[in-house]
């Protein structure tokens, strides 16, 4: 990866090759792997586009023949080099630990539970 710094009205900015260059959204490659180690993916994504739009693309892609998949976007955990990704966040916003890697990203994909939620497990 490569990395140039460019000077604009008196402040530094860095900018990587496999970034966001001239306002140009970059394309991520993003494969989800599921509990049972089957993968969904992988697919190309907008940097623009939030956790919360990765997990709805999910919810409608899931394998219809495994059991207790889930029923929202509330249901689904994201995780990616170790760190729980927030709905609210785009994949540009989440850039350290997706885009330090050239290539297919996987994310490992967590069903929540109903029983834990309803506080009865």
């Amino acid at each position: 990866m490569t990395e140039k710094t460019e000077h604009t009205q008196g402040e530094v900015i860095r900018v990587h090759s496999s970034w966001k260059m001239s306002g140009v959204q970059e394309q991520l490659e993003i494969r989800f792997r599921l509990p049972n180690g089957s993968d969904i993916g992988p697919k190309k994504y907008s940097s623009a586009s939030t956790v919360a739009t990765l997990k709805e693309n999910i919810l409608g892609e899931w394998p219809k023949d495994l059991e207790n998949g889930p029923k929202t976007v509330n249901d689904l955990k994201l995780i990616n080099a170790g760190r729980i990704l927030e709905n609210n966040k785009t994949l540009a916003e989440c850039r350290s630990p997706i885009c330090d890697f050239i290539g297919v990203t996987t994310m490992h994909v967590v069903v929540r539970s109903t029983l834990v939620e309803r506080g009865t497990g």
